[in-house]
């Protein structure tokens, strides 16, 4: 499940229309004194283990700003936040704050936990927005492979979803009047990912990664049913666009397919972008640039993106 995307992504910040600026080179500007990084800050402790995120802000913020929360891929079982990271100069480029988040591996702490991870990650995102001006109306999910399976099924459980309860909840981590937070996703950007966990575990579509993710344990169909986003679509779960490969030999395209169709029977917006010919990632340039150029036609649709 290595990602593919990275190479390339620094392609998008010199095409015309996504990270333009009055700079000749915005992104020079941008990077080089704009942004300040704070890395490795813990959101939260599992199995002994603590949890890690890196913040990306623009300096000098007087206004809560678009958010981009990020997770990496790695089949649940491998990878590392610090590895795709130019997956973010596009976002960076246009003045959002990005919240890249880490997760127990399959190694660490089998199924749900990564899940369980990620939500917690966005609580953290929500409960500390007055602190660093993310702005909660403007929050967007992404990830690719199974960072985007984690940006789907993290924005579309419902509210009080049991893959919450590991969460702090103490009243240091609630609102001011004590309630907890509901976490409200404005779109979520889908690379690749898996929306059909179960079709991964037995079968034709079966998975390493995802046999691994789940080990031996008892009720593994029915937990990874749970975790799909297929499980989950129904009318007001967040915007979708998905961009995935017709080729795809590790993620199958057919549940992109699967997914765009059931969340047009709910009526919820989305996009499906195919990638004519292409894999799992590994997209050339120009299909990078036809991706950046959907994705943000699809945010200033759903009033995520102001920005020319």
């Amino acid at each position: 499940m290595k990602r593919t995307l990275c190479s390339l992504a620094l392609i998008i910040l010199i095409t015309p229309g996504f990270g333009q600026t009055s700079s000749p080179v915005p992104w020079v500007d941008t990077i080089g004194g704009a942004y300040e990084v704070f890395p490795n800050i813990t959101y939260g402790t599992a199995n002994n283990t603590e949890l890690k995120l890196d913040l990306y802000l623009p300096r000098n913020r007087t206004a809560p700003v678009p958010t981009l929360v990020f997770y990496h891929g790695g089949g649940w079982v491998e990878g590392r936040k610090e590895s795709d990271v130019f997956l973010f100069l596009p976002y960076v480029a246009l003045g959002w704050a990005v919240v890249n988040v880490e997760y127990r591996l399959g190694r660490v702490s089998p199924a749900p936990a990564a899940v369980e991870d990620c939500r917690c990650a966005l609580r953290w995102v929500y409960q500390r927005a007055k602190v660093y001006r993310f702005d909660t109306e403007k929050i967007v999910l992404t990830g690719g492979s199974a960072g985007g399976h984690l940006a789907l099924i993290t924005g579309m459980l419902p509210a009080g979803t049991p893959f919450d309860r590991q969460c702090p909840t103490d009243n240091s981590t609630r609102w001011q009047d004590g309630t907890e937070p509901v976490m409200k996703v404005a779109a979520i950007v889908n690379w690749f990912g898996i929306t059909d966990v179960a079709a991964l575990l037995d079968g034709p579509d079966a998975k390493h990664y995802a046999i691994e993710w789940f080990g031996s344990m008892k009720d593994r169909e029915e937990l990874a049913r749970e975790l799909s986003p297929l499980t989950c679509a129904r009318d007001g779960v967040p915007p979708v666009i998905t961009i995935h490969g017709d080729r795809d030999n590790i993620v199958p395209y057919s549940q992109a397919v699967r997914l765009h169709a059931s969340l047009d029977r709910a009526g919820v917006p989305n996009r499906l972008l195919t990638i004519a010919g292409a894999g799992h990632g590994g997209f050339t340039g120009e299909q990078l640039a036809q991706s950046f150029a959907a994705i943000r036609e699809f945010l200033r649709a759903q009033g995520v993106l102001t920005t020319k």
